[in-house]
């Protein structure tokens, strides 16, 4: 397949930014609907009650004297991760896997102590990380443990499953790898191997790296042709459930495995970025013109994901 040519990629359906920001961002996504997915703290609490599922909420930090209280929050936990509620593209998350002694350790195996992660919380709360550098608050979430069978391909950090959801329907979906490049996380632009999923089986398609093709991860030397995700009807239609949720009519919904909880929510992207295209190996343009020629929309998330399993399948 040729990845660089703009007549191949024009023949594929590729959707680019600026047809995705006028055609589809700015006409099917209210400005009010925003601040629900640009906090990830509003983003728990309104997909909950659509019975969406998200990581457990340990600890809200809200004011620097609340910094105190985590130490002891903390004391008897084993892992955690620390996010900042208005941050973006994975900036300022700190997750932790490990304790050793008074030490906690980090996804990378660095070591650091209480001091160094209560300065973490001083920073979220003073919006170091923060969208437009405002004042910001700090979630600490339980542990995310990735099911074995997806765990063993990814680097140092938990693989995750965007999908884009396009007025409710599922239309194109990814797994995110973290590599070493991408330092543990599972951004595309960091690094991160990203492999495309067949709508209608949740089994892989191709791979990219820095939108490459590739066949094998980079640092486990795993072959990427054979992943399959499981609980993959349960996943789009929970990903479809966010469109009631927010009425967002274009998104990214980014989903993981746990082992022991099955799959949950990470957060909801209003402008989901285009590699996923890339990692597919075709574009998102016919699949968002089929929903929109729809004469008559479905209106039960489950209606949605099974026309998309249907419809959107890979050959």
């Amino acid at each position: 397949m040729d990845w660089i040519s703009p007549r191949a990629l024009k023949r594929l359906g590729m959707l680019n930014m600026n047809r995705r920001n006028v055609d589809y961002i700015a006409r099917y996504n209210e400005r009010s609907s925003y601040p629900l997915v640009d906090n990830k703290l509003r983003t728990k609490l309104v997909v909950a009650e659509y019975g969406v599922k998200t990581p457990r909420l340990l600890q809200i930090v809200r004011q620097q004297h609340e910094i105190s209280h985590f130490r002891e929050m903390a004391e008897g936990l084993a892992g955690f991760a620390i996010k900042p509620a208005k941050g973006s593209g994975g900036k300022g998350i700190t997750v932790i896997t490990g304790r050793d002694g008074e030490e906690y350790i980090k996804a990378s195996g660095a070591r650091v102590d209480s001091s160094y992660l209560e300065r973490h919380l001083s920073n979220i709360l003073a919006g170091l990380y923060s969208l437009a550098g405002t004042p910001d608050v700090a979630i600490v979430e339980n542990l995310v443990e990735s099911v074995p069978t997806l765990a063993r391909y990814s680097h140092q950090g938990v693989p995750d499953i965007r999908i884009i959801v396009f007025r409710g329907y599922p239309v194109m979906a990814m797994l995110r790898l973290a590599t070493t490049a991408s330092d543990g996380k599972a951004n595309l632009h960091q690094g991160a191997v990203g492999v495309g999923l067949d709508i209608g089986t949740g089994r892989g398609l191709n791979a990219v790296q820095f939108n490459r093709p590739i066949t094998l991860h980079p640092d486990t030397g795993l072959a990427l042709e054979n992943i399959t995700i499981d609980a993959w009807d349960e996943m789009l239609e929970m990903a479809s459930r966010c469109y009631e949720a927010t009425g967002l009519g274009y998104m990214g919904v980014d989903l993981v495995v746990d082992a022991n909880e099955g799959p949950l929510l990470l957060e909801l992207n209003a402008r989901p970025g285009l590699a996923i295209q890339m990692a597919n190996g075709r574009g998102l343009l016919p699949r968002l013109r089929a929903i929109e020629s729809l004469k008559r929309p479905h209106f039960t998330p489950k209606e949605r994901a099974r026309y998309a399993m249907e419809t959107f399948a890979s050959l």
